[in-house]
């Protein structure tokens, strides 16, 4: 499996929603309240059923087991698992823009690395609540499925851009040294989301999480500023 980022075009990043995206049924039916609570619900009981075993070994009758209600009720508003973690993917991708807030700060010296530092530990816990999510969401766009490619460029777009412009501003003579904003931002993207998928393993090989935090702030402060 190889979690890195794929570089988005713009032009993909403002597709339309998908249905499960919309707050639908199946066939397209708009949702009431009630229903919206069933359908919030029951993507909350796979998030926690998520947390505990891979979505693979994950159930329709156990989510509707937990959630108290009937798989044909589950059925009327996901297709099968995969469809419910793509709406749980889809809604991590609404959180993006919020991480990004550290980079609309001035980083320049060491105020620029306790932003940098802040950016880092956010989009890990970022990880941590999505984590089986996002790693899915990751594994299937690699693999062609559009429906998770299209919600993974959704949420890594915004990323590359604002770390570019950040690259931009910081260093208006980037490109004659041979830095390409854009390819330095999918540089750094990658670095992010491939630690932040996985630090619990590089945590196990005694590398603490603050030793991850300072170090990836680091490395991201000195590219974002040269």
């Amino acid at each position: 499996m190889n979690p890195n980022p794929s570089t988005p075009h713009p032009e993909h990043a403002s597709d339309g929603p998908t249905r499960t995206e919309q707050g639908t049924a199946q066939g397209g039916r708009p949702l009431g309240p009630r229903a919206l609570r069933t359908r919030q619900r029951l993507l909350e009981i796979t998030q926690d059923l998520l947390a505990e075993r891979s979505v693979r070994d994950v159930s329709v009758v156990e989510i509707a087991r937990r959630a108290g209600t009937s798989p044909a009720t589950f059925y009327q508003y996901f297709a099968d698992v995969e469809e419910a973690v793509l709406e749980l993917a889809s809604a991590a991708a609404e959180q993006v823009p919020s991480i990004l807030e550290p980079l609309a700060v001035d980083w320049s010296g060491e105020r620029g690395v306790a932003a940098a530092r802040v950016l880092v530990d956010v989009f890990i816990r970022h990880w941590d609540a999505n984590h089986a999510a996002l790693l899915f969401r990751n594994v299937a766009a690699e693999q062609g499925d559009k429906r998770f490619q299209k919600v993974r460029i959704r949420a890594m777009h915004p990323v590359l851009q604002a770390l570019a412009k950040k690259i931009e501003a910081s260093q208006p003579n980037a490109a004659a040294s041979g830095l390409h904003p854009v390819a330095a931002a999918a540089a750094l993207a990658a670095i992010l989301e491939r630690l932040a998928a996985y630090h619990v393993e590089l945590e196990a090989a005694k590398v603490s999480r603050d030793q991850l935090v300072e170090t990836c702030a680091r490395i991201v402060h000195r590219v974002v500023c040269g």
